[in-house]
């Protein structure tokens, strides 16, 4: 097995919506991934910005990595993906979870998207089916299936020893993923981390967002041990039972995401915008009661 020190992590903190993005790479042989990258957006004005990711590919550029993959773990609700940007400017294919396409039949009704829009997943470059592994240099990559949060999200397993989890856990004491979007589910959101937490106690947990309480800064990395001892929401003494009756009253007090609207119908096109109207302009649309 190759070594958790031969295997770089650089994380990069989103400010705005609490997001960490990675670069991770084998330092034997300079092969990387992108995983998670973030496109700056005001909402206020409706534009968008690159300065968020051109971080990721300063760094990829300045440390001579080559970038093999630009990996989503679900079609964000906070963000809107760079992935595009990220491929344009260092190349690798944007890969995301099959179940992906269930997302997108949500979200092409609660949209009205256009008809050349099809829910087939063929705007990524890859979907990963649960359990599909690959290499990126000789770092050796297993995909693991798990929805709750989403239909979709995924977990990415590096010589398993580090797992990228996405929106599916936090830090030990913020919890877990809400589960009130679209084809979300608390109880399949239990079962899912508990697949995570039955790997080794060491394994290493790369979280995509942190919610820092007051006089803790934001941190991106736990363990198995920590989760599984610590979680406030998952911890080995919680029940699945007790678990989805938090997770359901929690959930019902919660805002939608100030983002939601423009980052789930830009991230379910792999980060691409819409296409043009007649007049050349792009526009994201706002669905009335719709969430």
């Amino acid at each position: 097995m190759t070594h958790t020190d031969s295997v770089g992590v650089a994380a990069f903190l989103d400010n705005d919506s609490e997001t960490f993005s990675y670069v991770v790479w084998d330092k034997d042989t300079q092969k990387a991934v992108v995983i998670d990258p973030v496109l700056d957006f005001d909402y206020k004005s409706g534009r968008t910005a690159t300065k968020g990711a051109q971080r990721l590919i300063d760094f990829v550029r300045e440390h001579d990595v080559e970038v093999e993959w630009v990996l989503e773990t679900h079609a964000h609700a906070d963000h809107l993906s760079a992935a595009p940007f990220v491929k344009a400017h260092v190349g690798g294919k944007i890969g995301i979870g099959e179940h992906i396409q269930d997302v997108q039949k949500i979200f092409k009704d609660v949209f009205d998207l256009e008809k050349e829009f099809l829910p087939n997943g063929a705007q990524f470059d890859h979907l990963f089916k649960d359990g599909e592994t690959f290499q990126v240099g000789n770092m050796s990559f297993a995909v693991m299936h798990t929805p709750g949060h989403t239909p979709a999200d995924i977990a990415y397993l590096i010589n398993g020893e580090k797992v990228f989890v996405g929106d599916t856990l936090f830090m030990p004491d913020v919890g877990t993923a809400r589960c009130d979007f679209p084809g979300g589910s608390a109880t399949t959101l239990f079962r899912s981390i508990k697949k995570i937490l039955a790997l080794p106690e060491s394994t290493e947990i790369y979280i995509c967002h942190d919610y820092p309480p007051a006089g803790r800064e934001h941190e991106y990395c736990t363990t198995v041990a920590a989760q599984r001892k610590h979680s406030k929401h998952v911890n080995d003494n919680v029940s699945e039972q007790d678990f989805v009756k938090m997770r359901e009253e929690r959930d019902a007090t919660l805002e939608m995401p100030r983002l939601i609207l423009p980052s789930i119908q830009v991230n379910i096109r792999a980060g691409e915008m819409p296409p043009a109207d007649e007049d050349g302009k792009v526009y994201l649309k706002l669905p009335i009661n719709q969430l």
